[in-house]
């Protein structure tokens, strides 16, 4: 599960061998989401997370998009 970045109290992460389309998984304290990253970002799955997280998550995530793209083409060896 290698984690992408950080931020606050969000860790971005992927799993190893899961589906092809892009995505990521984030988890708190509180819960997790699974985040799509294609074809456009948009939440896949919530557990426990306030909708004011699950916003700040998806804000973030765009923030973040290239950053999650690179390191997405990188572990999953894709160009």
């Amino acid at each position: 599960m290698p984690t992408v970045f950080r931020k606050d109290e969000f860790r971005f992460y992927f799993f190893s061998r899961e589906e092809t389309r892009r995505h990521i998984h984030v988890s708190s304290p509180n819960g997790e989401a699974k985040i799509w990253i294609e074809p456009e970002v948009s939440v896949a799955k919530v557990v426990n997370l306030s909708q004011q997280e699950v916003n700040k998550i998806v804000s973030l995530v765009n923030e973040n998009l290239e950053i999650i793209n690179e390191h997405w083409n990188s572990h999953f060896n894709q160009n």
